[in-house]
């Protein structure tokens, strides 16, 4: 049944702003120096006629989410023509309802349609963008509706996901695994959030693989601007209790040799966790077993460390239907960039993976429904970084406050460019520096995702594309 407070989505507006790091940032093959997020302000309206804006921001992480040999610039500008198209469809879209309804109605109907055609438009030879990157460009205008529908009612957004305010149930949106006696009927987002949310988490702190461990690898080209660059410094100076390793999935020495300097460092600093990103690079699941194993034997406390494992596969489960078994028997194993929506989280749970690793940039919608899925089937969780700074910040955090995770947040802009959130950080200081190993929440308060935009000093580029509804 329709209730007053559907709403529609009438405008949007949007913007690209660059960001630089101060550091190279590696992922996988290929090394970030730069990166744009893609920021949105919607426009809602209800039945009633009443309006409010809402803001949602994702970094185009193209490395992440469009692995290829085509150059980072090519991929870089479809991301932004494809926001630009996704930002026209959101605004013509007449789909009412609560946001997690029209927003699952959007990528189901819509977002498809649009990547296919998109892809077909472009140069012969031109590598298609995959459906992960079209999730990431459509993320924003998502994120931006939630938070359009909390400031029209007042209300942080995280308090409308139960029957007062949906029509749909969750048993609208997903399927339980055909092996369990699961159901969703009658169900809500609001039966598997953590309410109320802790306001401290345990913050993540990432490791690239080009990332300088000790002083032997100082070159002299390191930047002086008052922030650490040796990972010890690190953990000082943020007290840091949880570290993500980067490893390269191909070279096992490599990354056996990379996990005890890194695990020597947090022994002598206090670290109490790691865990190991293996990139999507790994084909056969004895690389991971190998590693694990001779940890145990060789390094037993190291090995107890690690508290979970992170996508050492391709992410494309379809089409690599591996069976994992045996490595989550050794170690929690999280799906990462396969965790696309429910249904993969689904696929993984056959194929062996234990936990899932959400990301708001996959849509808030979509990150919910993966939450409730796994959940629901005995899953444990994780909110991982997309290094988001300045608003794309809050929603990340907001996730991993209610989402039970693991253990805490993966949060890592403030090491990769901590001056591009100044703006925000003003507002909220203790979300955009990590102090005693933790990030705090409790100035994200108010309607929305409690971003308090209005108090927020910055300056934005020129609109990139501004669409007002039909």
């Amino acid at each position: 049944m329709p209730k007053p407070t559907d709403i529609r989505c009438a405008a949007a507006s949007l913007y690209f702003l660059p960001v630089h790091t101060r550091l190279p940032l590696k992922f996988g093959t290929e090394t970030v120096s730069y990166v744009t997020c893609a920021r949105t302000r919607v426009r809602v309206r209800d039945a009633g006629g009443r309006t409010a804006e809402g803001w949602g921001e994702t970094p185009l992480s193209v490395t992440w989410v469009w692995p290829s040999t085509r150059s980072y610039e090519e991929r870089h500008d479809a991301m932004k023509k494809f926001c630009v198209v996704v930002a026209e469809a959101w605004a013509r879209f007449e789909s009412t309802g609560h946001p997690m309804e029209v927003g699952y109605d959007f990528q189901e109907h819509v977002l498809p349609k649009l990547l296919k055609e998109f892809n077909a438009q472009r140069h012969a030879g031109a590598d298609p963008m995959p459906w992960l990157a079209a999730l990431v460009c459509c993320s924003l205008f998502d994120i931006a509706l939630h938070d359009a529908y909390g400031n029209l009612l007042g209300r942080p957004v995280y308090d409308t996901y139960g029957p007062e305010f949906m029509s749909r149930t969750l048993a609208d949106f997903v399927e339980p695994a055909a092996d369990t006696r699961v159901s969703f009927a009658g169900k809500y987002p609001q039966d598997f959030l953590v309410r109320p949310r802790p306001n401290q988490i345990p913050a993540w702190h990432l490791v690239g693989g080009v990332d300088l461990l000790d002083k032997s690898e100082l070159t002299g080209k390191e930047p002086q601007d008052g922030y650490p660059v040796l990972l010890a410094d690190w953990i000082q100076r943020d007290g840091l209790k949880c570290l993500k390793i980067k490893l390269r999935g191909n070279d096992a020495a490599w990354d056996y040799q990379r996990i005890l300097k890194i695990g020597e460092i947090s022994l002598a600093h206090g670290v109490d966790w790691l865990t190991a990103d293996f990139n999507c690079t790994v084909s056969d699941p004895a690389y991971v077993n190998t590693i694990l194993d001779r940890l145990r034997d060789e390094h037993p406390r190291l090995h107890g460390m690690i508290l979970y494992v992170e996508q050492p596969f391709p992410y494309e489960l379809e089409l690599h239907p591996i069976d994992v078994h045996s490595v989550s028997a050794r170690k929690p194993l999280f799906l990462d960039e396969s965790a696309h929506d429910w249904r993969h989280v689904r696929l993984g749970r056959e194929l062996g993976w234990t936990g899932v690793a959400l990301k708001t940039c996959k849509t808030q919608t979509g990150a919910l429904l993966s939450l409730c899925w796994a959940r629901a089937h005995g899953m444990t969780l994780m909110v991982q970084d997309l290094t988001n700074p300045m608003l794309a910040q809050v929603p990340h955090l907001l996730l991993a406050a209610h989402a039970g995770t693991i253990m805490g947040v993966e949060t890592n802009s403030m090491q990769f460019y901590p001056e591009a959130s100044n703006a925000e950080a003003r507002v909220h200081p203790e979300i955009y520096r990590r102090r005693n190993g933790r990030v705090d929440l409790t100035t994200i308060s108010g309607p929305g995702f409690g971003y308090r935009v209005n108090e927020i000093q910055r300056e934005l580029p020129a609109v990139a594309s501004s669409v007002e509804g039909e």
